[in-house]
C-alpha cells in the first residue's frame, strides 16, 4: 500500500480495491490513497473494516471520498463494518436508519444489512446494487431477497437458527455459489403444533449446482444432515468438505446411511480437525479420497 504514495495518482481514471481480510487500516491507508485520485471516473471498493468506531455511511462516503472525485460517474461498493457496542446502552441500528443516509447518492440504488453477532458486536453491511463483489461474509438470516449473481464465496454466521426455507431462498439468491461456510450451533426448533411442517419442508430439495467447497466444522449436526442428505440437498459438484469428524460419523451412523453417500462420493478432499487414520468404511463412503 505504501508504494502507491510514491507515485502520482491524480490522472488515474479507473481504480478497484478488494480485500477480504478484516482491516483496521481503512482510515490511515485507504482514505489517503483515494483522496489522491482527483481525476477518477470509475471506482470499485469491497472492504471489511474492523473497529473503526463508526459505521460506513452515505454521509461518510460523500464527505471523505466522493467530494475528492468530481469526475466520478461509476461507483460500486461493498463495505462491512464490524464494531463493538456498549452492552449497557440499548442502542439498536436499523436498516431504515442506514438507508436514510443514502437518499442523496447519485450512483444508483443502495441497500444494507445489520447483523448482531454477539450481544456486544454488530456488523453493518452496505452495498450498491447490483451487487458486484465476489464474496459476502458474516451474514445471517436477514439476507435480502435480491440476486447476488457475482458472489462465489459466502460465510454464514448467526446465533439464530437457519431453517429449510432459508436455504431454499439462499440457493435462489446465490445461483453461482462455489464456497460456503456456516457457523451456527443452534438447530431449528419446531413447536408441537408446527410438526406437520417438518415433512412439508423436505418436499423441495435444495440444489447448489456450482458448490465445490463446504465448511460445516462449526455447525450443528442438524446442518450436517441438511447438506449431506441427498433427499434434502443436492450437491453435484462438491469436492471439498471441512467438518468435525465426530459429527460426520454420527450423522452417517458410522458411515452406513445410504442417503448421504451420493453427496459424499464426489468429495476428494476431506478436512477434519484431528489427525486420524481413516477406516475402510470411510474410504468406501468417500471413494475419491
Amino acid at each position: 500500500m505504501l508504494s502507491f504514495f510514491q507515485v502520482d495518482l491524480s490522472n488515474l481514471k479507473c481504480f478497484s480495491l478488494t480485500c477480504r481480510r478484516r482491516t483496521e487500516g481503512y482510515k490511515i491507508q485507504v482514505l489517503p490513497l483515494l483522496r489522491q485520485m482527483s481525476h477518477l471516473e470509475e471506482l470499485s471498493l469491497c472492504l471489511y473494516t474492523l473497529d473503526e468506531s463508526t459505521f460506513i455511511s452515505g454521509t461518510h462516503l460523500c464527505n471523505e471520498i466522493l467530494i475528492h472525485m468530481p469526475r466520478l460517474h461509476t461507483f460500486t461498493f461493498y463495505f462491512a463494518s464490524e464494531n463493538d457496542i456498549d452492552d449497557d446502552i440499548d442502542i439498536r441500528i436499523f436498516n431504515s436508519d442506514i438507508q436514510r443516509n443514502f437518499t442523496n447518492m447519485k450512483y444508483g440504488q443502495v441497500t444494507s444489512m445489520v447483523d448482531y453477532l454477539e450481544p456486544c458486536k454488530v456488523i453493518c453491511h452496505i452495498f450498491s446494487l447490483p451487487f458486484k463483489c465476489y464474496f459476502l461474509e458474516h451474514v445471517g438470516n436477514n439476507i435480502p431477497n435480491i440476486p447476488f449473481n457475482s458472489v462465489t464465496h459466502l460465510k454464514l454466521w448467526d446465533k439464530d437458527e437457519f431453517k429449510h426455507e432459508f436455504f431454499v431462498r439462499l440457493s435462489r439468491s446465490f445461483p453461482f455459489l462455489q464456497k460456503l461456510s456456516i457457523w451456527n450451533i443452534k438447530p431449528p426448533f419446531l413447536r408441537r403444533h408446527d410438526f406437520h411442517l417438518r415433512d412439508k419442508d423436505w418436499c423441495s430439495i435444495v440444489e447448489y449446482p456450482h458448490l465445490i467447497s463446504l465448511n460445516i466444522t462449526d455447525a450443528h449436526s442438524y446442518y450436517v444432515e441438511h447438506f449431506l442428505n441427498e433427499t434434502k440437498t443436492h450437491l453435484p459438484r462438491l469436492r471439498e468438505l471441512e467438518i468435525a469428524f465426530h459429527a460426520l460419523k454420527n450423522v452417517t451412523k458410522n458411515f452406513t446411511r445410504d442417503e448421504l453417500r451420493r453427496n459424499c462420493a464426489r468429495v476428494n478432499r476431506l478436512i477434519v480437525l484431528c489427525q486420524i487414520v481413516h477406516s475402510k468404511d470411510v474410504y468406501n463412503y468417500f471413494p475419491l479420497l
